[in-house]
């Protein structure tokens, strides 16, 4: 079969609901990427918390990090098609001070390779490893470089509203995504910032054409790459909107292997 770039989402498309890879998954992308097809990663996540199912798959492709804001290689760091869009300081600041009127409980900021936060106290949650300290955000002098991207915290029935009085405010010079997995919250991004635009960053340095990108994945951030690659798939656990646009579904979730299991029957294994 012709060379296939393979771009994956990690939370609910190719991690269980542990957050974890299993067995099967790892052995149909170690089969693929044998038979010399590129599977890469695009997630919402830092790479702080993708570097680990990163080496564990043994790959060398370029890496898309905070839904399309950082597209790198780890296995080189002097990868000529790097680029990393960013927010404005000000911005950050500004709402941070509209934290308690927007209702939100507290903000991450994640810069390139440092985390700041409106607390002190960080949760505990595999989104922010039990050895992962942020620096607090008490004055505009804190905040040392521009974010990558802000993650705005609050119970899961809020999340909408927020997102609604954030836009009424900043308008378009910003993106919103709602990242899923098990601690839901809204990224938000430099605006033109979502995965598709690190995906064809990536099919472009391999001369892969549009045609040839299979794309997963199961949220609201994934909607831009399911859309532009040539056959976009959208896990049985995904949201009804994403399966609207979606070339087509998996007849398992993430949770049953439902990427392994698709894979397996596209590729003949």
């Amino acid at each position: 079969m012709k060379q296939k770039l393979i771009a994956l989402d990690l939370d609910g498309t190719t991690l269980n609901n542990q957050s974890l890879l299993s067995d099967r998954t790892k052995n149909v992308l170690a089969r693929l990427q044998k038979d010399n097809h590129l599977v890469m990663i695009a997630t919402g996540r830092p790479y702080r918390n993708s570097k680990e199912f990163y080496e564990t798959l043994k790959m060398t492709t370029p890496l898309v990090n905070f839904n399309g804001a950082l597209c790198h290689n780890p296995t080189d760091s002097s990868w000529s098609n790097y680029y990393h869009k960013t927010l404005n300081k000000d911005f950050a600041m500004d709402l941070i001070e509209q934290r308690e009127e927007m209702g939100i409980d507290f903000i991450c900021i994640e810069g390139k390779n440092k985390l700041f936060a409106s607390t002190a106290t960080l949760p505990s949650n595999e989104y922010f490893p039990k050895n992962l300290l942020a620096t607090q955000i008490t004055s505009k002098d804190t905040l040392s470089e521009n974010p990558t991207s802000m993650n705005v915290f609050s119970d899961e029935r809020n999340l909408e509203a927020i997102r609604d009085r954030i836009l009424a405010r900043y308008g378009n010079s910003i993106e919103i995504r709602t990242w899923g997995g098990t601690m839901p919250c809204l990224e938000i991004v430099s605006a033109g910032v979502q995965k598709a635009l690190g995906v064809e960053v990536v099919a472009n340095n391999y001369g892969v054409k549009r045609e040839d990108i299979l794309a997963f994945g199961d949220e609201d951030n994934d909607m831009e790459m399911i859309r532009y690659a040539g056959h976009g798939v959208v896990m049985q656990n995904g949201i009804t909107a994403l399966k609207k646009i979606a070339d087509d579904v998996t007849t398992h979730t993430n949770h049953d292997d439902g990427l392994a299991i698709y894979l397996e029957k596209y590729f003949c294994l």
